[in-house]
């Protein structure tokens, strides 16, 4: 702003009341705009140079230069209005194939057959190229076409509807991409499924069963379908119906309905009832745990989420946080539970305890979590019921200013044994703190060259074992974290980032079964795939196809060629009838080609 504006003059006479109008032409506040007024006060109204200059904030000198120069410019106009520069007001391309294009929109074709048809001619033209002529040519949009109203072209081949009641028991041949899935079959020999279904009320149809549904669900799980919407390219496989029972998979638009109907309780019925079998089928409970928060991005603005800090984008953002056990010695995820509002995810940690008491009798022998997993009083909580707990303690700005004015001779150096790592010889401070909310005083390891900048503090009630032993169990805690990694990429538990909006708690229940076969799966193979991953085991032994034989006694699956199929002989599972009820009662055989 210029010093004069809000003082307005006309005809050398000051105006205190002009209109907003009027101020824009009498106290302009642009350069150019100032220029104007004042050149055309000195020339058109004739008045004096100085009071021109002091009325527009012009020094006399500096106004006179102006007058000079404004004097010497041929072309004054050019100064001030400049011409509005337009574009080209027709297009040859487009005046040239402008009858072409209405001539085939006349046939009832749309834009992108208009397009394929022009470049079928030799004819490149884009999809807002031929948008903009038919606007300009007064054509709307298409109404929604019935086929028979379509051009004939090359389409994909259309997929059966999945109904339990056309799943064809003749005898017949085919190939699937899935045949190393069939392994999966025996493993479930010791599971009902449909007991599973029933138990938890899971919806169903005639077409599609409850069981039926949980066995599409948790065959494309066993596979690391990367998405739901990926389905489609899995609807023609006649090997993946079988496994699930049906003739056909059903499409995506199936499982974002049907998991919209599932709810908390018959979700966590399911896991109850899956828990149980899981153990009377054989698999081992340890009794100690990793426990961790994972946030799930949720990309909606319709549900009213929390804000969580999501690890692998780096930021807070609206998700959905879920819980999860894993057990420490069998790495199972055993455990889980979606959409835990703030004010209760302080007692989760409890919650799973009395989860666990409930399915096998008694409390988990050994809880081992993050400082953000709970409080001192649950921990108080977890002391009295006899339970084992090892977890961070936040360091606070006090605590680390004590810790790093302790002399050397407080610390003692430890060693950790069978840990591969650079830092294997941390120092340590061992004392007894009470916390508030906690009765009695808890075993605080203050534990310093870890490898961290700063101290790592631990709380538990372990009196027992020594400082080693508790820094190295910690360390392995890390595992839960590759443990939700591996749900992640190979079982992909990010379901409300995907195009199906797949409830991400029905989601959850579905990687719990898968993690437990593949586990089962593991331990029947050599020692060195024992401890590996889901992806690894399936990339390597399961990603195979093969030819299925179905006979009128049996279904006979045969494995392609691999270079790591003599691994699966050694689980025991090949050339070994197993039923199969969900077809009939026939027997399946896998064989190695």
């Amino acid at each position: 702003m210029w010093h004069y504006v809000g003082v307005a003059y006309s005809h050398g006479k000051q105006i205190t009341n002009a209109s907003p109008e009027a101020r824009f032409f009498l106290s302009p506040d642009k350069a150019l705009h100032r220029q104007y007024e004042a050149l055309r006060a000195y020339f058109v109204e004739d008045l004096s140079s100085p009071d021109v200059a002091r009325r527009f904030g012009y020094s006399p000198g500096a106004f006179r230069v102006l007058c000079t120069r404004f004097r010497q410019e041929p072309e004054k106009s050019d100064r001030f209005f400049r011409a509005v520069q337009r574009g080209p007001q027709s297009s040859p391309l487009r005046d040239k194939l402008r009858e072409t294009i209405i001539a085939l929109r006349k046939k009832n074709l749309s834009v992108y057959d208009i397009q394929r048809e022009l470049g079928e001619a030799g004819k490149e033209v884009s999809i807002n190229f031929l948008a903009i002529l038919l606007r300009e040519e007064g054509f709307a949009r298409l109404p929604r076409r019935r086929d028979d109203e379509r051009p004939e072209i090359v389409r994909p081949a259309r997929a059966a509807v999945a109904d339990v009641r056309e799943l064809d028991p003749s005898p017949r041949s085919f190939h699937t991409s899935f045949a190393g899935l069939f392994l999966f079959a025996h493993l479930l020999e010791g599971f009902d499924l449909g007991a599973l279904a029933t138990g938890a009320d899971l919806p169903g149809s005639s077409m599609i069963p409850g069981e039926q549904a949980l066995r599409c669900a948790l065959a494309l799980k066993l596979v690391g379908t990367e998405r739901k919407s990926h389905i489609m390219s899995h609807v023609l496989d006649q090997g993946l119906a079988l496994f699930a029972g049906l003739n056909a998979i059903p499409k995506r638009s199936w499982f974002a309905t049907y998991s919209s109907r599932l709810g908390s309780l018959k979700l966590k019925k399911l896991m109850d009832l899956w828990f149980d079998q899981a153990q009377a089928a054989g698999v081992r409970r340890s009794g100690s745990f990793d426990l961790d928060f994972h946030s799930v991005p949720a990309h909606t603005e319709k549900e009213p989420l929390d804000t969580s800090y999501v690890s692998q984008r780096s930021r807070r953002e609206k998700s959905v946080l879920v819980f999860l056990a894993r057990d420490a010695e069998e790495r199972i995820l055993c455990y889980s539970n979606a959409a835990i509002p703030k004010s209760r995810r302080a007692g989760e940690i409890i919650e799973f305890a009395e989860f666990y008491k409930k399915r096998t009798g008694s409390y988990p022998r050994e809880l081992v979590f993050d400082s953000q997993l709970t409080t001192y009083p649950s921990l108080d909580w977890l002391n009295k019921n006899g339970i084992t707990f090892l977890t961070l303690r936040r360091r606070t700005r006090k605590m680390l200013s004590w810790l790093y004015s302790l002399p050397p001779s407080m610390w003692k150096k430890v060693t950790l044994e069978a840990l591969t790592r650079k830092y294997r010889t941390p120092k340590v401070l061992e004392e007894m703190v009470g916390l508030k909310g906690y009765e009695g005083e808890v075993r605080q390891l203050s534990i310093v060259d870890l490898g961290h900048e700063e101290p790592t503090v631990l709380l538990t009630n372990n009196r027992k074992e020594g400082p080693p032993a508790l820094i190295t169990r910690y360390a392995h805690r890390m595992l839960i974290e590759n443990g939700i990694a591996e749900a992640i990429h190979f079982f992909h538990l990010d379901a409300l980032s995907s195009m199906v909006e797949l409830k991400v708690d029905f989601d959850l229940q579905i990687t719990l079964m898968g993690s437990t076969l593949y586990r089962m799966l593991a331990c029947r193979l050599p020692e060195n795939y024992q401890r590996a991953h889901a992806k690894t085991i399936f990339e390597n032994l399961l990603a195979v196809g093969g030819k299925v034989d179905v006979g009128e006694q049996r279904v006979v699956v045969t494995l392609d060629h691999k270079a790591h199929n003599p691994i699966l002989a050694e689980t025991g599972l090949l050339d070994r009838p197993t039923r199969m009820p969900w077809f009939y009662g026939r027997e399946l055989v896998l064989r190695l080609k």
